[in-house]
Parts: structure tokens; C-alpha cells; sequence
């Protein structure tokens, strides 16, 4: 039997901040999560979405240090009027953006900003039918 793929995470310096990020994007966490050292929510699939305080971390692996960010998540928008929006929303909220709206030459309408710890997560939506 192969290994079944079950959950991303992230580690996080502040769960506060980067919880109060992701639910401006819809997500949900149970009461009290911003002073947990661990948090996780259920996606569409059943995929886990995980996020662990580098304090976390460190009690089991006391070498691990964190690193820059190189990934992110990607969240799909209902229209392009979405992505703006969400843009926006972000933006005005104070959140990095790494690139504003803008007609990808793949087939969407795609914009990008930074979440509080650094990665960069994208919002898009499908202006042509994908492939």
C-alpha cells in the first residue's frame, strides 16, 4: 500500500497574525486557535491545511531553524471581479502585495500577495475554461 497524501503545512512565527490572514481568504479554525502552537483545517478533498509556531517546531526538533519562504497556497476566486476584490481587500488591509491583478497569459486572471510570514499566495480564477 502507497502512502496517501493528507496535509500541507506551514510553519509560522505569529499563529494570530497568519490565522487572521487566512480567514480574510474564507478559512475557518476553531475558537481559540490564536493561542494554539497548532492548528489545523479541512479543505474541499479533505486535504489538511497545518500550521505550526516555530516554538512548536523547535520542542520536538530543537535544531530547526526557520527558513525564507519559497512556496505558498493558491486560492481559486469565483471571477475575475473576485481576484480584484480580494486583491484589494488584502491590500488595504496592510498585506504585501507581490503583484496586482493582472490577465496571465495561461488563461487567468491572477494576482499575488505575501501572508504575514512571507510566502506568497496567489488568487486567481479562470477567464477561458482550463485545459
Amino acid at each position: 500500500m502507497a502512502p496517501t497524501f493528507n496535509a500541507i503545512g506551514l510553519a509560522v512565527a505569529d499563529m494570530a497574525a497568519s490565522l487572521s490572514f487566512y480567514r480574510r481568504l474564507g478559512l475557518e479554525f476553531p475558537a481559540g486557535a490564536d493561542q494554539e502552537a497548532h492548528v489545523e483545517t479541512a479543505v474541499v478533498g479533505g486535504i489538511r491545511l497545518m500550521w505550526d509556531t516555530h516554538a512548536s517546531l523547535q520542542s520536538f526538533d530543537p535544531g530547526y531553524q526557520p527558513a525564507q519562504p519559497s512556496g505558498g497556497w493558491a486560492f481559486l476566486c469565483s471571477d475575475a471581479a473576485e481576484v480584484d476584490r480580494c486583491h484589494a481587500d488584502l491590500a488595504a488591509a496592510g498585506y504585501s502585495s507581490v503583484k496586482a491583478p493582472w490577465d496571465a497569459p495561461w488563461g487567468q486572471r491572477y494576482a499575488q500577495v505575501r501572508d504575514p510570514d512571507g510566502n506568497v499566495v496567489d488568487l486567481f480564477a479562470w477567464s477561458q475554461s482550463p485545459q
